[in-house]
């Protein structure tokens, strides 16, 4: 028999300590003799799982078919305005009007400056070719009129005027030529001069 502590004290009840012990006997006994009980085989836990053989599987969200966008055959602008066609007022064909320009040895000043004078403003392509290649012209005057001043007092700036020279005339039969083939030119160096131009210079 297990002995009382000194905290099993009732002031009210003498004999507390004792049934006490004898209920926790009680307890260990029938813990001792109890029979064990077995849980039943078939028990459904939870929801069996359902098995798919032939059936197909039908998704819970069904997205719509794909529908690729519609394609529009938009007319090209070379169709609208071939560069062979005639501008008015001139009768020479755009493609010979826009290269012109660029064209070197004054030739492209010339022809970049009689035809912001006598093409209309409805021709807005031919113009801004014409103003860009005068532009450009007149931005090489300037850069050959500095070397050549430049090589009075130094060889290497007369040696640079030359190769600056050859460049330009270079660049001016290849601008002229992609002019011509209807290819878009921009030299943005000049912008600034072109748009004055094309602006100030117009026809009577």
């Amino acid at each position: 028999m297990a002995m009382p502590k000194k905290y099993d004290t009732n002031p009210l009840d003498p004999e507390f300590p004792a049934k006490v012990a004898a209920a926790q006997q009680d307890e260990t006994a029938y813990k001792l003799t109890a029979e064990t009980q077995h849980f039943p085989n078939n028990v459904m836990t939870e929801e069996q799982t359902r098995q798919f053989q032939n059936e197909q599987y039908q998704p819970m969200f069904n997205p719509p078919n794909y529908q690729p966008p519609a394609v529009y055959n938009t007319t090209r602008f070379a169709e609208i305005q071939p560069i062979d066609r005639k501008v008015d007022k001139v009768g020479l064909p755009e493609n010979i009007l826009i290269a012109l320009p660029y064209l070197p040895w004054g030739i492209g000043l010339i022809a970049g400056l009689i035809q912001l004078l006598i093409v209309p403003r409805s021709e807005p392509k031919v113009r801004f070719h014409a103003a860009q290649g005068l532009a450009l012209h007149i931005g090489i005057w300037l850069i050959t009129a500095i070397l050549g001043f430049a090589g009075m007092a130094s060889d290497w700036a007369d040696f640079g005027n030359g190769i600056f020279a050859l460049t330009m005339t270079i660049c001016s039969f290849y601008w002229a030529y992609k002019a011509y083939k209807g290819q878009p030119i921009h030299i943005e160096a000049v912008d600034d001069l072109t748009n004055w131009l094309e602006e100030k210079v117009r026809t009577k």
